[in-house]
């Protein structure tokens, strides 16, 4: 166990014995980690992004969107108001 506490990096806190495994929140997310790129394929691209995009200002009114149509279908680019609306989003939405 002190090998493996003294082989990582500062930001990690490892203290739990039993599963190794404990880590600073701090050192897993990163306050300006607020933009989400999302890439839609298909005839239905474009919808599918606009829909997304609503899905997610409905969740957190702040959240900027772009839709950019290109060959394959659509790529959109959430940028939310703090970066854990993107993680709680993700999360909700199995991204």
């Amino acid at each position: 166990m002190k090998g493996i506490i003294a082989g990582q990096a500062a930001t990690v806190n490892d203290t739990c014995t039993d599963c190794g495994s404990f880590v600073d929140i701090g050192a897993v997310i990163d306050e300006q980690d607020t933009a989400l790129e999302l890439t839609f394929t298909g005839a239905q691209a474009e919808v599918d992004a606009t829909n997304m995009l609503e899905r997610a200002q409905a969740r957190f009114s702040q959240t900027q969107g772009n839709i950019v149509p290109n060959n394959a279908g659509a790529t959109l680019t959430l940028v939310f108001d703090v970066s854990v609306e993107k993680m709680i989003f993700q999360l909700e939405n199995g991204l």
